[in-house]
């Protein structure tokens, strides 16, 4: 059951049963939006983050199967659950087929209306541990990792380095079943080798020089719990084939030792290198590749979540701004604008550093660009267009990052004459990011073909 953070969101075209459904929530204490159709639902989730949707079938002009198919191709790990009639079970049947998480027969009682919403909302992800989701590719993404927690699946995070990954890999124990468990991290690539088995396998006293006592590997600390390795393509050949026969086995023994020891961990596994590449090098084994990558999860580059920027300098002002007595300080109006101006290679890791390197340079109330320090990054002509742009502190603060997001894609897409191509270079984003961008303009009347 999800923390009451994220809103319900209620579709419903019948006034006295949206009130009816309304009622119930609120009296449970759950947060809601209420909407009369498809069209303003789309609208709304464009907006926002919610932890489900309940939605009629029978609705006009758009129904309720129509609407499922919008929000899989929009946001398909966002569970739904649809209310029909007796007489619509081949349409509820449809709508599973169409990746509804489940129907409710009409009339239902407030129970059952609770009961299906309990079992298949999403947690709210701002949990206050790190974890900032306000970008719809974030959302999908923290979307994704609360369902594979559910399972005990391996999982294989990817992604260039400081996007994040240990944040998800502590995301998906809380979530998971064994969160009472521990959670245990090692780097492959901070370890020398020669220390890295003993480290993760453990070793019995006398195992080599200097073992005067024996020691528990990362393995067993983590038992009953989730195991992290993190960057394990750095981990060396030989040991890979020593950790490919401890996950199948799903057992361990230490070095130096005769007595295997059975394993109940989860593995999440990291890398920022491409995992197929480093294969056919023969680099990284095969074999444990595949053991590994049961589920994939990519975490997309700090440039392709421009909302989440803001916010995550803004969660981390408040962090460090506590360490560095510094409560209370903000940023001032072209700071947020160099922030969503530069292209940050180094991801979320490089923003953490230059919110602390600006803590430490400014002495006011409010950061200010310069105290950012950011080396302009050329992004192509709309992004610099937009940093040449005079401002003055009389302006309006831009508080809706939504709005300066859309003002730069939809300005480079007509700089380059509609070419998506161009768009995606100059942007720096995925098309995958970029069509689902122009879908959501398109939904609200800011952009047609």
């Amino acid at each position: 059951m999800a923390e009451h953070g994220l809103p319900i969101l209620v579709v419903e075209d019948d006034p006295s049963l949206r009130e009816a459904i309304a009622d119930t929530l609120e009296l449970a204490g759950r947060p809601y939006i209420a909407v009369d159709g498809g069209e303003a639902a789309l609208k709304v989730l464009g907006e926002r983050a919610f932890s489900i949707v309940v939605s009629d079938v029978r609705m006009m002009p758009m129904n309720g199967i129509t609407l499922l198919k919008e929000i899989r191709a929009r946001l398909p790990h966002l569970p739904v659950v649809l209310m029909t009639a007796y007489a619509e079970v081949e349409k509820a049947v449809d709508a599973m087929r169409s990746g509804a998480c489940d129907f409710l027969l009409k009339p239902f009682e407030p129970k059952a209306l609770l009961a299906h919403i309990d079992k298949y909302e999403l947690p709210d992800t701002g949990d206050g541990a790190g974890v900032v989701a306000i970008d719809p590719a974030s959302r999908e993404l923290f979307a994704i990792a609360q369902r594979v927690a559910q399972t005990d699946a391996t999982v294989l995070l990817t992604g260039e380095s400081g996007v994040g990954k240990e944040v998800v890999a502590r995301f998906i124990h809380r979530q998971s079943a064994r969160r009472n468990g521990p959670f245990v991290a090692i780097n492959c690539a901070a370890i020398p080798d020669s220390l890295l088995e003993a480290t993760l396998f453990g070793y019995e006293k006398g195992a080599f020089t200097g073992a005067q006592q024996a020691q528990a590997g990362k393995f067993e600390q983590a038992q009953d719990g989730t195991l992290l390795l993190d960057e394990v393509t750095e981990m060396p050949m030989g040991l890979q084939a020593k950790l490919l026969r401890v996950l199948q086995e799903r057992e361990v023994e230490r070095v130096g030792g005769k007595k295997p020891v059975a394993l109940n961990i989860r593995i999440v596994a990291t890398s920022n290198r491409d995992m197929g590449e480093a294969v056919a090098k023969g680099v990284f084994r095969e074999d444990l590749y595949y053991r590994l990558n049961v589920f994939p999860v990519a975490i997309p580059p700090l440039r392709e979540r421009l909302l989440d920027i803001v916010p995550i300098a803004r969660y981390f002002l408040v962090e460090h701004g506590g360490r560095f007595g510094r409560n209370g300080v903000g940023f001032g109006v072209l700071a947020e604008q160099a922030l969503l101006r530069h292209t940050w290679p180094g991801n979320v890791r490089e923003l953490e550093n230059v919110v602390q390197r600006a803590l430490i340079l400014s002495t006011g109330p409010e950061i200010g660009g310069e105290h950012l320090n950011l080396t302009p990054v050329p992004v192509g002509e709309s992004l610099r267009a937009v940093a040449e742009t005079p401002v003055h502190e009389s302006d309006k603060r831009v508080d809706n990052m939504k709005d300066l997001e859309r003002e730069h894609i939809l300005r480079t897409l007509a700089e380059v004459d509609g070419s998506r191509k161009m768009a995606i270079e100059r942007l720096g984003i995925s098309e995958r990011t970029l069509r689902y961008k122009l879908q959501q303009y398109r939904d609200e009347g800011y952009f047609k073909d």
